[in-house]
């Protein structure tokens, strides 16, 4: 297998890194550099610029706004977008509920939807986990019941992100309550103005509200609203999630990081010299740069493999990605605490002892650390990615 790049690639690549050179706003990209909160004006403004140079939507068919890129393009332009940094498209609306109207929705819901989405005309949030039903989602009691021309939802969706900007959400529903869990689900779009819906921010480890509960109490939603057929949602979860994890690895925003430990690690000193001249430290950040190569190496493997294992069936080593990525971003993270040792403790933002300064750069190096525990989590845990890789290898 050839894993090198065309030259027609690495032209394409000095073309997308010279649009987000030129187009990314440079406050934006310093806070992602820096670890800090976009505001959701931010990460709008810049997903427009994306969608009006035809790049927003870049993985969909060409006749709803995609672009027709290969899979090696789609690998390039996603490490360029993580490694600059530019915010990636909101994957609530483009990689998740997106790809399941345009494969499973009505004509109707293609047409008002899609290009909404694209534009980011409707903010979306995912309504799947529940209290007691996360890694095992199917066992969800959010309960749809169909009242004449409409259903009427009662129930409680958790972790939800960033529902707190959302206009939209996409929900797993049950239908049938006397049919087993895996079925007896449907995939309802709400429109979270809806009478009933009330949005409750959880404070994170971080400190940030990321995530939310959502409470349905007899919300009512259009039949219209029903993606596909009734009871089948299950079936086009497995599709999203199967979407979900494919660029899960990351590849992009660890080589970004690293590039900062190095930048940091070679200003801050310890015992009278830079960090990066302790040889220990070297040798932890050596082994995390081989451990990343042979990652960029896996991904590189399944983008050239992509397409042999069935339309909407993922590769299963994208669940290897899943794992050995999470891993290499926690690792990173780790590295960044050691560089900054006692800097990364709280500090008083009203002290005169000059420290400030010097804790500007470093303010957000712990909360994204403890932020960063979530990554072998979500997406489908770590631990249950060993169990599909273990059904897929040894047929277990």
């Amino acid at each position: 297998m050839d894993l090198a790049f065309s030259k027609e690639e690495i032209a394409f690549r000095e073309e997308v890194r010279a649009f987000f050179r030129d187009n990314v706003p440079p406050e934006t990209r310093r806070k992602l550099v820096e670890g800090r909160h976009l505001s959701k004006d931010e990460m709008v403004a810049w997903w427009r610029i994306l969608n009006k140079k035809g790049w927003g939507v870049t993985h969909w068919p060409k006749e709803y706004g995609g672009t027709g890129w290969s899979s090696v393009q789609h690998y390039i332009f996603n490490e360029e977008l993580q490694m600059y940094p530019a915010p990636a498209p909101l994957a609530f609306g483009v990689s998740m509920v997106g790809p399941v109207i345009y494969t499973f929705g009505n004509e109707q819901q293609k047409k008002h939807y899609l290009p909404r989405i694209a534009n980011v005309d409707d903010w979306w949030c995912q309504g799947f986990s529940e209290p007691g039903s996360g890694s095992d989602l199917a066992s969800l009691k959010t309960k749809a019941e169909r009242k004449g021309d409409k259903y009427v939802i009662n129930g409680q969706k958790t972790w939800t992100t960033l529902a707190q900007y959302a206009d939209m959400i996409f929900c797993l529903c049950r239908t049938d309550p006397a049919a087993k869990k895996q079925t007896g689900i449907s995939f309802i779009l709400v429109d979270m103005k809806s009478k009933g819906i009330t949005v409750r921010p959880i404070q994170t480890i971080d400190g940030g509200y990321e995530v939310n509960e959502v409470f349905l109490d007899d919300v009512e939603v259009p039949l219209e609203n029903l993606v596909g057929e009734e009871n089948k949602g299950w079936d086009y979860a497995k599709f999203l999630l199967g979407n979900e994890r494919t660029g899960i690895a990351r590849v992009g925003v660890s080589k970004e990081r690293i590039r900062r430990i190095k930048e940091l690690a070679s200003k801050v000193e310890s015992g009278g010299k830079p960090v990066i001249q302790d040889q220990g430290f070297r040798e932890k950040l050596a082994a995390v740069e081989i451990e990343l190569k042979a990652l960029e190496l896996t991904q590189l493997r399944v983008v050239a493999d992509e397409g042999k294992h069935g339309k909407g069936k993922p590769n299963p080593a994208s669940s290897v990605l899943k794992i050995k990525g999470s891993e290499i971003q926690q690792t990173t993270t780790e590295l960044l605490m050691e560089v900054i040792g006692p800097f990364a403790a709280p500090y008083d933002e009203h002290g005169d002892d000059g420290s400030n300064e010097a804790m500007d750069w470093t303010a957000q190096i712990a909360p994204s650390y403890f932020n960063n525990r979530k990554v072998s989590i979500y997406g489908g845990s770590n631990e249950i990615q060993r169990n599909i890789i273990t059904k897929a290898v040894l047929g277990l």
